[in-house]
C-alpha cells in the first residue's frame, strides 16, 4: 500500500456532498507520474501571456536579464506554496472544493471555490476566442481572402469549432485531458527551440541579438531642461540596425494634437524652446517605406535609487506571483491523480519554473531578432511583442499555418488544465448529485460564451487579474490550516457528512476562515481605492497572504 495515500474507508456514498467525481481518487487509479505533472505544466504555461510577461517589465525600464530574473523567482516562490497545497492532494485523493470543507467548511467552501470557477471562466472565454482567432487567420492564409474589418461570421464560425474542441476533452475526461498534455508538451518545447532558432540564425548569433535588445529598454523620446543653455530639448532613441544606423530618416513632433510638420532626423537633440505648464508633446517616426505609430514624449527620469529600485523589482514579483494565484489554490485537482507526493512535488518544479523562464526567454529573444530583420520597426513601441502581430509580418503562407498551428495547441493545453478542470470541479461541488464533471465543464464553457469575449477581451483581463489577487488569502487559509492547525490530518469520511466536524456546528461555515478571507482580501484588494493603502495593494499577493495567514492561526487557536 502507498503510504503517501489515505483511502476512504467509510460509505458515505448516500450523503449529499457525496458523487462519483468529487469522491476521492483511489490509490489503483493514480496514473500520474512527474513526468505528466511536468508535460501538464508545460501544456499550460506555453501561452501567449507568458510571451509577453517579459515585455512589460522591459517596457517600465528593467533590462531582459532582471526581468528573466524576476520570472524565475516568482515562478519558483509560487512552486513552493504549489506543492504544499498539492500535498492534500495526493494524500486524500480530493479536489480543491473538498479538501477545502475542512477549513472553510462544507457550505462556506462554496465562496472561494466559486469565486476560482468564475475567473477562470472568463480566462476561458478570452482564450477560447484566441483560440478561433488562431483558426480563423490558417483560414485567410490558405483562402487568401482578405480578412475581415471587425467581426465577421467566420470568426465566429472558427470561435464555435474551437469551442467545441474544448467541449470535447471535458467530455472525455480527465485522461483525455492527460493524453492532451502529454503529447503536445513536447511540441510546445520543441517549437520554443526553434523560435530561438530563427532568431539566432537570421540575426547572427546570441550577443548580436541580445545586445540590440537593449533598444527596447528605452524610451523612444525624452524631454529635459538645461539650466546652462536655458532651453528645452527632446532626445530621440530611434531603432538602429546592426551597423548603428537609425532606420527612420525623419521625425514629426506633435504638440498638444498639433503637428509640427516633418524634419531631418539626426544625432542631434532637438530644441523647443519653453514650454507651458500643459504642454503634451508626442512624435512620430518615418522612413521612405515605413511610418511608426504615435506615442508620448516622456519626461527625462534621474537614475533611480537604490530603495526605489528594489521597491520597483518587488512589485513586480507580486504581479509574476498573481500569474499562477489561482491554479495554487486548486492544485489539489490536478495532484489528486498523482502516484505519490515525489511525483506531485519533481512534476511540480521540472515543468513549472523552467517553462515560464524558457518561453519568457522566447518572447525576449525573438523580439529583439524582429527589431533587426524588420525594417518596418522604427520604434521600440512597435516591436512585436505579441507573437499575433510577429506573425502578421511573415508573407510565407505555410509559416503562418504551421505557427497558428502551434498557437492552436498552445491555447488549447493552456485552456482545458488552468481553466476548465477547477470550475467544473467548483459548479459540481454546488449541488454534488446534480452537477457531474461533465455538467461543470459545460456550464464553464456556457459561461465562457455569455461573457462575450470578442467583446471584453481587454477590459476583462485587469478585472481578471483584481479578482485573482484577493485569492492570495484563500490559499494562506487552506496552508494553514492543513500544515498547522491539523498537522496534516483530515477526517477524509467527514468532508462528506452534513453533520460531521467539517459542518462547524451545524452552520456549514467556519468563521475563522470568512473573517480571516475577508480582512485579508482588503488588504489585498483595498489599495486600489483607498489612496493610504495603495502600497499593500502594490504587493496584494504577499499582503493579503501574510495577513489571512496570520489570522486564519490566531482565530482557530483560540477556538
Amino acid at each position: 500500500m502507498n503510504k503517501d495515500i489515505v483511502e476512504l474507508q467509510e460509505d458515505v456514498s448516500s450523503s449529499s456532498l457525496y458523487s462519483e467525481d468529487l469522491a476521492p481518487v483511489p490509490s489503483n487509479q493514480r496514473t500520474w507520474t512527474k513526468w505528466h505533472l511536468a508535460a501538464i505544466w508545460v501544456g499550460m504555461a506555453v501561452c501567449i501571456p507568458t510571451y509577453l510577461l517579459a515585455s512589460y517589465m522591459i517596457k517600465s525600464g528593467l533590462n531582459w536579464i532582471e526581468a528573466l530574473i524576476i520570472i524565475g523567482l516568482a515562478n519558483l516562490i509560487i512552486t513552493i506554496p504549489m506543492v504544499l497545497n498539492g500535498h492534500a492532494g495526493v494524500k486524500y485523493g480530493v479536489p480543491f472544493p473538498v479538501i477545502g470543507r475542512s477549513s472553510f467548511g462544507i457550505k462556506g467552501i462554496h465562496l472561494p471555490s466559486v469565486i476560482r470557477g468564475l475567473v477562470a471562466c472568463g480566462w476561458f472565454g478570452v482564450n477560447t476566442w484566441l483560440g478561433g482567432m488562431a483558426l480563423y487567420s490558417i483560414f485567410i492564409a490558405v483562402s487568401g481572402n482578405d480578412p475581415a474589418i471587425g467581426l465577421s461570421i467566420g470568426q465566429f464560425i472558427c470561435f464555435g469549432i474551437f469551442w467545441v474542441i474544448n467541449m470535447y476533452f471535458i467530455w472525455k475526461g480527465t485522461e483525455s485531458i492527460k493524453w492532451l498534455e502529454e503529447y503536445s508538451a513536447p511540441i510546445l518545447i520543441v517549437m520554443g527551440l526553434i523560435l530561438i532558432g530563427w532568431g539566432y540564425s537570421n540575426a547572427g548569433g546570441f550577443g548580436i541579438v541580445l545586445e540590440q535588445g537593449k533598444q527596447l529598454e528605452i524610451p523612444v523620446a525624452e524631454i529635459y531642461h538645461t539650466e546652462t543653455a536655458k532651453n528645452n530639448f527632446i532626445h530621440i532613441n530611434p531603432i538602429k540596425n546592426m551597423e548603428g544606423v537609425s532606420k527612420a530618416s525623419e521625425y514629426q513632433l506633435i504638440l498638444n494634437g498639433n503637428e509640427l510638420g516633418w524634419n531631418t532626423l539626426s544625432e542631434k537633440d532637438v530644441s523647443i524652446g519653453s514650454l507651458n505648464e500643459n504642454d503634451a508633446y508626442q512624435i512620430q517616426l518615418r522612413n521612405t517605406k515605413s511610418t511608426s505609430s504615435i506615442v508620448d514624449v516622456t519626461a527625462r527620469t534621474d537614475k533611480e535609487a537604490f530603495g526605489s529600485k528594489i521597491w520597483k523589482y518587488l512589485i513586480w514579483l507580486t504581479a509574476m506571483l498573481g500569474f499562477w494565484a489561482t491554479m495554487s489554490l486548486s492544485i489539489a485537482d490536478i495532484t489528486r491523480y498523482s502516484s505519490s507526493q515525489k511525483a506531485q512535488v519533481k512534476g511540480q518544479f521540472i515543468g513549472l519554473p523552467g517553462t515560464m523562464m524558457l518561453y519568457s526567454f522566447v518572447g525576449i529573444f525573438v523580439t529583439c531578432a524582429a527589431i533587426i530583420n524588420f525594417d518596418d520597426i522604427l520604434i521600440a513601441n512597435d516591436a512585436p511583442w505579441d507573437p499575433i502581430a510577429l506573425l502578421a509580418k511573415f508573407d510565407s503562407v505555410w509559416v503562418v499555418v504551421i505557427a497558428q498551428i502551434f498557437m492552436i495547441i498552445a491555447t488549447l493545453s493552456t485552456n482545458i488544465a488552468a481553466n476548465v478542470i477547477a470550475p467544473a470541479n467548483a459548479f459540481s461541488n454546488l449541488f454534488p448529485k446534480k452537477i457531474s464533471f461533465r455538467g461543470g465543464g459545460f456550464i464553464t464553457g456556457i459561461i465562457g460564451i455569455l461573457i462575450f469575449p470578442w467583446k471584453l477581451l481587454y477590459e476583462i483581463q485587469g478585472l481578471l487579474i483584481d479578482v485573482s489577487a484577493v485569492l492570495g488569502p484563500v490559499l494562506a487559509i487552506l496552508v494553514c490550516d492543513y500544515y498547522l492547525i491539523r498537522k496534516k490530518q483530515i477526517q477524509i469520511a467527514d468532508l462528506y457528512k452534513e453533520n460531521g466536524i467539517y459542518s462547524y456546528g451545524k452552520s456549514g461555515i467556519n468563521k475563522a476562515a470568512m473573517i480571516s478571507l475577508f480582512i485579508g482580501a482588503f488588504v489585498a484588494i483595498g489599495g486600489k481605492w483607498i489612496p493610504a493603502m495603495s502600497s499593500l495593494y502594490a504587493i496584494s499577493w504577499f499582503s493579503g497572504f501574510i495577513v489571512s495567514f496570520v489570522l486564519y492561526y490566531v482565530l482557530m487557536k483560540k477556538k
